[in-house]
């Protein structure tokens, strides 16, 4: 999957932009504010139809403008796609391929599959639980369809059982109460599989990246920690149903499940060195790049935001010696300094564009 050329209006700070993109390489160099981040964005948005940064769509829309455009032309194995995707306040908004509107967005998600790496994923592992739950959710969501319409039903059962459980006692219809509980055993059983499978493969996979990356042999690990793993789940919503119903919310499901992140042994967000935190979450993504190429149809495309600030120069030059690998297709990467772009690339042998932005506008560079 390779994104040729691209356009933007009014997408944040980035008024308008007419790309033609390198199938390798394409580098963004800027100081920090001028709009680097926001083109990256740009392209995410493209693939799941939403922002990674900011969840309103409304304030992805310059503040001087109405409406928002991004389109991208991409080559596939199967010919040219154009994807495009319009928004204008207080309207709904559109997307597109091939000039035909999606029904459900959910139908576009894994069409083009793609990773994206920035300093915000260090969430991943400071973060609640939630943020590791949606780790595993993108991963297996972007070639699983099965899966991610199964969470779809899943966090709607529960938004409704949770609804339920707010009214007084002799207001709940326990009929229409246990029909929502079984739909959240049917697709939460199913998660729950597909999200311990997940993990088991996946943990060898990033224990490699992370080796390279690091120079070490630390240890890391997971241990992905769920109530359905202990008991039957039907049994267990009916035991907590009472208590549920006294403070107004389920309290038993997959809605929370833990993936806890361990270093040697130990919790990394308690133990874990700036640099070991930045290392992992790196070498989570690079995994997760790799467990999509193995698992799914096409090459994913690959975003690194900013990623190699507070990394020392042996880490840097690991990570860019893997991504420059075979394996690895089309990459976007930021950065605010051109001459450490310039000591990478000219180590590489791939085909690059180098970009200068400023203020929202950007130029390709000699």
């Amino acid at each position: 999957m390779i994104l040729k050329h691209l356009s933007i209006i009014n997408y944040k700070n980035l008024a308008q932009v007419e790309l033609e993109l390198s199938p390798k390489i394409n580098c963004f160099v800027g100081n920090n504010g001028m709009g680097k981040t926001n083109l990256l964005d740009a392209v995410y948005y493209l693939s799941f139809c939403r922002s990674y940064t900011n969840p309103i769509d409304s304030q992805i829309i310059n503040h001087h403008a109405d409406v928002c455009m991004i389109q991208g032309q991409y080559e596939t194995e199967n010919g040219n796609e154009e994807i495009y995707c319009g928004l204008r306040r207080r309207q709904k908004k559109q997307f597109k391929r091939n000039k035909k509107e999606y029904e459900k967005l959910s139908d576009h998600i894994g069409f083009i599959p793609l990773v994206m790496i920035s300093p915000a994923d260090i969430e991943i592992i400071q973060g609640g639980s939630e943020e590791r739950r949606k780790f595993m959710d993108m991963a297996v969501s972007q070639f699983n369809k099965e899966y991610m319409q199964a969470l779809i039903r899943y966090n709607n059962a529960l938004q409704q059982r949770n609804a339920l459980l707010k009214m007084d006692d002799n207001q709940i219809d326990f009929t229409l109460l246990e029909l929502w509980e079984d739909r959240m055993v049917e697709d939460g059983e199913r998660i729950f599989e597909k999200r311990k499978a997940f993990v088991e493969e996946f943990t060898p996979i990033f224990s490699e990246f992370y080796r390279k990356i690091s120079l070490s042999n630390e240890s890391v690990t997971f241990d992905y920690v769920s109530q359905l793993s202990e008991r039957d789940f039907a049994g267990r919503l009916r035991e907590t149903r009472r208590r549920d119903i006294a403070i107004g919310h389920t309290t038993t499901g997959i809605h929370r499940d833990e993936l806890e992140m361990l270093l040697d042994g130990f919790p990394i967000k308690k133990v874990g060195s700036q640099g070991q935190n930045k290392t992992y979450f790196v070498s989570l993504k690079l995994a997760q790049f790799h467990y999509l190429l193995k698992t799914g149809k096409r090459t994913p495309i690959l975003l690194l935001d900013d990623i190699f600030d507070r990394l020392d120069a042996n880490r840097v030059e690991e990570i860019v010696k893997l991504v420059s690998g075979n394996e690895f297709g089309q990459i976007f990467i930021s950065d605010t300094n051109r001459e450490s772009f310039d000591k990478i690339l000219e180590r590489l042998n791939n085909s690059y564009h180098i970009y200068s932005v400023k203020d929202g506008e950007i130029a390709q560079s000699a």
